[in-house]
């Protein structure tokens, strides 16, 4: 019986190990909508809005149903800013974009006579704010993922996928007193944005 299970394992291994093409590289188009996220700092507050967020991305698949992958997003959105007296402080000056420039690891799992592979992954690497009052800057973000891969009898197929991107962002500086004299330290809000997207694939070894 031990010999089945482990057989039937191996089995399962080779199958997996087949789903996508060692070596093969995909461009894929990506396409989404990105809900709202409140950001709180102190006594003050402010909104990443929701938008369309859209971008591209080079795909190359490694053995064992695994993937990287360095892609480029964009969301333009609106970041409206509000004072304690819930003023908007930067009333018709809020248009801002933010640029993601992520490298994804990504796992599929199933068998290569699948068409639908549903796939988990994360990623991290940089987005770039831009805004009207303070021009760009440069932050750490990050991102989830998970979906599923529609596979076609030709080159394309379609992802349809929902993620969490954030990225944290320098608002201020700090100070405090401490044996060494006044220490200053940045001040960092995070935000956290949900999506629900779907990416079209162009594979280049099919």
């Amino acid at each position: 019986m031990r010999h089945y299970i482990l057989l039937m394992i191996a089995l399962l291994l080779s199958i997996a190990a087949k789903a996508q093409d060692t070596g093969s590289l995909s461009l894929n188009l990506y396409g989404g909508y990105t809900f709202s996220d409140k950001v709180q700092y102190n006594n003050s507050y402010g909104y990443v809005e929701d938008g369309f967020e859209y971008g591209a991305g080079l795909e190359y698949f490694l053995p064992e149903n695994n993937s990287v992958e360095l892609k480029y997003q964009r969301l333009d959105t609106k970041l409206p800013l509000y004072a304690p007296s819930r003023t908007q402080v930067n009333a018709g000056d809020d248009k801002g974009a933010i640029n993601y420039i992520l490298l994804d690891g990504t796992h599929y799992f199933g068998g290569n006579t699948q068409k639908a592979l549903p796939y988990l992954g994360a990623g991290a690497g940089i987005a770039v704010l831009e805004t009207p009052q303070s021009g760009s800057g440069t932050y750490f973000a990050w991102e989830v993922k998970g979906g599923v891969k529609i596979k076609t009898n030709s080159a394309v197929s379609i992802n349809l996928n929902a993620y969490l991107q954030s990225m944290a962002v320098a608002v201020g500086n700090s100070y405090y007193w401490t044996y060494i004299g006044v220490v200053g330290v940045t001040d960092y809000v995070s935000t956290y944005q949900f999506g629900l997207g779907a990416v079209l694939s162009f594979n280049f070894k099919n």
